[in-house]
């Protein structure tokens, strides 16, 4: 799933779609674990939270983009890339989703939505985002993620 689309916080929700305050934010943690993030265009930073820096295999919870996707599939790589160099130069929402491979083998799903918004005016934009990771078992019955 990738997808990048123009962003219009202003145009109210299409009929049929979701309320805003139909949230269940603990059957969410209950199926996944979930950590905003925060991108500065003036300085290539991405500042993750400790969860998600430590399953992305870093020591620091800022890096670079190119750092932050290593740990990503190979195959979904390029066309993550190209969705946030597409949000860098036009405010827009987007989301992908990617298996982060582990360096104990483990593969962790990777769900991620977030909006940009600000380059186009004073070139000092930015991005917020939010990683989920779905609570799942994978390589031969292994949680990678367990309920404390």
């Amino acid at each position: 799933m990738f997808k990048i689309a123009k962003t219009n916080a202003a145009a109210p929700l299409m009929r049929g779609s979701l309320e805003l305050n139909d949230n269940h934010p603990e059957m969410l943690a209950q199926f996944s674990v979930s950590e905003s993030w925060v991108g500065d265009f003036s300085s290539g930073v991405i500042r993750l939270k400790e969860r998600s820096a430590k399953l992305h295999g870093l020591t620091l919870p800022e890096c670079g983009l190119l750092s932050l996707m290593r740990c990503y599939d190979p195959n979904d790589r390029n066309r993550i890339v190209q969705i946030f160099e597409q949000a860098a130069t036009l405010s827009s929402s987007f989301c992908f989703s990617t298996t982060i491979i582990m360096q104990n083998g483990y593969r962790q799903p990777l769900f991620c939505m977030g909006e940009s918004n600000g380059y186009e005016h004073d070139g000092a934009g930015s991005m917020l985002g939010m990683f989920i990771f779905p609570r799942v078992e994978t390589n031969a019955g292994k949680e990678v993620f367990r309920r404390q």
